[in-house]
């Protein structure tokens, strides 16, 4: 054997590949309980889903040991073409995939069906590492920017015109990476904002303050009270502007106490949101006040959140209703509490939430989960294996395979630390923040906190198109690191 090779296999962290193996072999069992058939206990039946499973199990063996094997050159040296290569392939499957339940990502491949816009995950992560570990590049750069931004952002686009808005979701994941590479903390402030302000004015545009004026929206009142809170907070925290935030603060506080005095002893109907309107509006002023007097463009950036942030609010109603699908609609609304559809959008979460609270402490058993038996979960081998492992091995198996997750996201993230090449220490965030993204929304939406967007849980979910991205996601990781020793950046 090569010696290069046989570095390789010393320096090769197996408690990784431990867990690897751990989480695949739970998974099989977990959808051989979910689609075995007492009718047919073959266990080699490679016409059922565990027996296929078992073939995608032996192809992913197969093709970690061909990456183990490769040079980590050709990672570093080919990452751009790569990239270029899924770029080009999502187009085509856009083109050229036919209608699978409303989406086109699926290349039919003889008897084999690949969603190209899994293995676009390793492609962007390859690339983005790539960029970002060149020489010169700095996050300070305008262009370097945009064009790390464009990296995450076209694959992304792609794969929603797919009407795969799951997968493409994942790739926000990779902005956990920019923030560890030295992304200023506003941007995730803003996408944080962004998440929060759209839920409140979805779930509250239709409730008014008080009953007495039904046609007041709570929303947009939360979001303005949010915003003005969070602008002062960026005041005193960036330029200790004590006056501005007490300013503020007294007047807000002063008017709402007249209104409340107002509505409930003159018993006028004044409008409250009317209120935050010229708080807000005051805000706005005093702050660009400052910017012209004190010439700090922060100043006026923080007045553009707050003006933003109104202007998002009053645009979440549009996007919500004329932008996102119907059932994408049902589903967000269902999570949030405005529907109780069981029966229908609702169906898939109630009966796996059952499911899981069925299986109690230790579960039902081995192939004794009622739920899965009878075929209530759809999907109950693919995106809501989850809710199998809950019914069959209870809590205590639930937790065993969150802490399994954990255990190697942190794993990987002590990878990570640990290389010299800041190309492979990049790719090993990106490969850490796609695992847990996924984990986090499929776990999620199984127990009904996020809502059902259709992703599937790593090494569990039934799919050669899943395994094998995954296993291909890590497995050059883990071949960089095997290689740290040789590298240096």
């Amino acid at each position: 054997m090569d010696r290069r090779n046989e570095n390789i296999l010393i320096n090769i962290d197996m408690w990784t590949i431990g867990l690897y193996i751990a989480l695949v072999i739970f998974g099989w069992i977990s959808i051989y309980g979910a689609s075995y058939n007492f009718d047919d206990s073959n266990f080699w039946d490679f016409s059922q889903r565990f027996g296929k499973q078992l073939v995608w199990i032996g192809c992913s063996v197969a093709i970690a040991a061909v990456l183990l094997m490769l040079d980590t050159k050709i990672y570093t040296t080919l990452a751009y073409f790569i990239y270029a290569f899924f770029i080009i392939l999502l187009i085509v499957t856009l083109l050229v995939a036919p209608d699978t339940r409303g989406s086109h990502s699926w290349l039919v491949l003889g008897p084999v069906s690949l969603q190209p816009a899994e293995f676009a995950k390793t492609a962007t992560c390859l690339c983005l590492a790539k960029f970002m570990s060149s020489y010169g590049f700095s996050m300070k750069n305008v262009r370097d920017t945009i064009i790390m931004y464009l990296i995450i952002f076209v694959p992304m686009l792609i794969i929603i015109a797919q009407n795969e808005t799951g997968s493409a979701l994942a790739y926000f994941a990779l902005f956990l990476v920019l923030y560890r590479q030295g992304m200023t903390g506003i941007i995730l402030l803003l996408g944080v904002c962004a998440a929060v302000f759209f839920v409140v004015a979805i779930r509250f545009g239709a409730t008014p303050i008080v009953d007495a004026v039904p046609d007041e929206n709570l929303g947009m009142f939360a979001i303005m009270i949010m915003a003005t809170i969070i602008a002062l907070s960026m005041v005193y925290f960036y330029y200790r502007d004590n006056t501005l935030v007490k300013t503020i603060s007294i007047m807000g506080v002063s008017m709402f106490l007249i209104g409340i005095f107002v509505y409930n002893y003159l018993d006028v109907k004044i409008k409250f949101s009317y209120l935050a309107y010229i708080v807000v509006g005051a805000l706005i002023v005093y702050l660009l006040v400052m910017a012209l007097r004190q010439r700090k463009i922060g100043y006026f950036l923080i007045s553009l959140f707050v003006a933003g942030s109104i202007g998002f609010g009053q645009m979440s109603d549009y996007a919500f209703n004329k932008i996102l699908q119907p059932h994408q609609q049902v589903r967000i609304k269902v999570t949030l509490g405005m529907e109780n559809d069981l029966k229908k959008s609702g169906y898939n979460v109630n009966q796996s939430m059952i499911a899981i609270g069925s299986g109690r402490l230790t579960g039902k058993g081995f192939l004794q989960g009622t739920q899965t038996k009878l075929k209530y979960v759809p999907e109950q081998d693919t995106d809501f294996i989850f809710c199998t492992v809950g019914e069959e091995h209870g809590f205590i198996g639930t937790t065993a395979v969150v802490i399994g997750f954990l255990t190697l996201m942190l794993r990987l993230i002590a990878l990570a630390e640990r290389q010299r090449s800041l190309f492979s220490k990049i790719y090993g965030y990106c490969v850490a923040s796609i695992i847990f993204f996924h984990v986090a929304i499929n776990v999620g939406m199984v127990i009904g906190l996020t809502p059902v967007i259709g992703i599937p849980l790593p090494f569990f979910s039934y799919g050669g198109s899943s395994l094998w991205s995954f296993t291909i996601l890590l497995f050059i990781f883990l071949r960089l690191d095997a290689s740290r020793k040789e590298v240096y950046d």
